[in-house]
């Protein structure tokens, strides 16, 4: 009798962990890609450029080793080739894609998010304006790249609320605030501090007060990947829930922004983003 139960409780054991060491052992390698112009989040690497290098590939990648799955994060273009190289399945996932409403049909987004990208108030060195938050601005002209991704909340409230003039890029918004068209630009706290130093604005421009808002940066898994599933996404959002707590997702970053400085000293092109 109690060989029979013995038994009866391992066939019982093996049936419930059978799900999850098929499901752990069905993908054992993700291909993923990003922006390639969004340091320190992500760029082109200038030694390899099939690849891409940066904060958010890191994090990935130690996650990717902790879950047994090998990763490559390739060069696919542009931001919106990129987006379409994972919307169709023939890469996995995207590693730095803001929440995107209408994306919801094709992408399943992993949260927490990998980074948070701080967007500040950015004005001339001399510059008389004055500004404890974001409703301050109404009063001011400012400019935004084309490209800036912000939360659907902050951008409502910039239609309705700011004098937000479009550039075509941010070296245009940041030309326009030197030349005093604007008061103000709003721009990532990176992506603006890559584009001063590069156009040599660094005894003309300065980010002011606290970031006016902070869009996630998201893992995205291809609802057309054959490496999405339930185990993997759970996997994913227990390690990304992790990871700042650790301290982990700082210090990559801060590292990757240290690389990137010592590769702009080359110079390299700046970040457009």
């Amino acid at each position: 009798m109690e060989f029979r139960k013995a038994g009866r409780v391992l066939a019982c054991m093996a049936a419930l962990s059978a799900p999850w060491t098929m499901a752990a052992g069905k993908c054992e390698r993700l291909v993923a890609t990003g922006s390639p112009d969004a340091p320190p989040y992500s760029w082109q690497d200038p030694k390899d450029p099939r690849h891409l290098i940066g904060a958010n590939v890191d994090l990935l990648r130690q996650v990717a080793a902790e879950l047994g799955v090998s990763v490559e994060v390739l060069h696919a273009g542009k931001r919106d080739q990129a987006l379409e190289e994972v919307r169709s399945g023939r890469m996995d996932l995207l590693i730095d894609t803001p929440m995107q409403v209408e994306q919801l049909t094709a992408l399943d987004y992993i949260h927490p998010p990998l980074q948070l990208n701080e967007y500040l108030v950015w004005t001339r060195h001399d510059a008389t304006l004055v500004f404890d938050g974001p409703a301050d601005l109404a009063q001011y002209q400012g400019s935004i790249s084309e490209r800036a991704r912000l939360t659907p909340a902050f951008e409502a409230f910039a239609k309705a609320q700011l004098k937000l003039a479009p550039a075509q890029n941010l070296t245009q918004a940041f030309q326009k605030l030197v030349l005093g068209q604007v008061d103000y630009v709003l721009a990532g706290r990176y992506s603006g501090m890559g584009m001063v130093q590069s156009l040599g604005m660094g005894n003309d421009l300065i980010a002011r007060g606290l970031p006016v808002d902070r869009p996630g940066l998201y893992l995205a898994v291809s609802h057309n990947s054959a490496c999405n599933d339930a185990w993997l996404r759970g996997q994913l959002a227990k390690k990304l829930t992790e990871l700042p707590i650790s301290g982990v997702s700082q210090a990559v970053l801060q590292r990757n922004v240290e690389r990137w400085k010592a590769q702009m000293q080359a110079p390299l092109d700046a970040p457009k983003q």
